[in-house]
C-alpha cells in the first residue's frame, strides 16, 4: 500500500468517524489491530450495540461501489478480529454487529448489519 493510498484511507476513516459522531454514535477505538488484521472503527450505537465498522472508499472511476468490496474472506477476518476484541475486553455477551461505511464521490453509504458472524 502506497503512502498516498494510506493517506486517502485515513481520510475516509476520519470522515466515517465524523459521520458516526453526527449520528449519535460514540467512538470506542480506531484501528484495532491484531496480527491477522485490523478493524477500522469500533463504536457504540445510540441503542448500546457495539459496532465493528469497515470503511471503504472509491478513489476514482472503474473501482465500482465500495460497499461490494468486503469479500467473504475479509468478513471472516473481521469476525476473527472482533471475537478477539470481545474476549480481550471481556464483552463476550455484548450485542454487536458489523457495518460498512462507504464513500464514493460525494456520497456516503452506511450499511448496517452488512454481514453476520
Amino acid at each position: 500500500m502506497t503512502a498516498n493510498t494510506r493517506k486517502k484511507g485515513s481520510s475516509a476513516e476520519d470522515r466515517a468517524v465524523e459521520y458516526l459522531l453526527a449520528e449519535g454514535y460514540s467512538i470506542i477505538c480506531r484501528n484495532y489491530q491484531i496480527r491477522s488484521g485490523e478493524i477500522d472503527v469500533v463504536a457504540g450505537d445510540p441503542d448500546g450495540v457495539l459496532v465493528f465498522v469497515e470503511v471503504k472508499a472509491s478513489f476514482g472511476p472503474g473501482y465500482g461501489n465500495p460497499l461490494f468490496r468486503v469479500s467473504r474472506a475479509k468478513q471472516r477476518t473481521l469476525i476473527r478480529i472482533a471475537r478477539h476484541y470481545l474476549q480481550e475486553h471481556k464483552m463476550n455477551n455484548r450485542r454487536c454487529r458489523f457495518d460498512v461505511i462507504a464513500f464514493q464521490k460525494n456520497s456516503i453509504d452506511h450499511l448496517k448489519n452488512a454481514f453476520l458472524a
